[in-house]
């Protein structure tokens, strides 16, 4: 039986690195692992969602929303959770003619 690599099983069903299917996926995720890090984080503060939506001026509902799936959240709202839960954020923008660094 041949065994396979992480990589080459993702290369498989997700589709190769650069490719928008596989960059599609690495988005998703990523936004997927940031909302959990926001749940996490505020459960960990003992903050409902209620009150932490209080602290940024949106609804619970919002709160809700973002923390199941962040990738439908403005940069705006999520610096401002961010900020309520007193994380230390890094945003590096690359251009061909630019690189920008915010938060250092």
């Amino acid at each position: 039986m041949k065994t396979y690599t992480l990589e080459e099983v993702q290369d498989k069903l997700i589709g190769e690195v650069g490719t928008p299917d596989r960059d599609k996926f690495e988005y998703e995720l990523q936004m997927d692992l940031i909302g959990k890090a926001i749940k996490r984080t505020r459960i960990e503060r003992h903050l409902t969602q209620e009150e932490l939506g209080k602290l940024i001026g949106v609804q619970k509902a919002q709160i809700s929303r973002l923390e199941n799936n962040a990738s439908n959240a403005t940069i705006d709202t999520l610096m401002r959770v961010f900020s309520a839960l007193k994380a230390k954020v890094t945003l590096q923008v690359e251009l061909p003619h630019l690189n920008i660094s915010v938060g250092e």
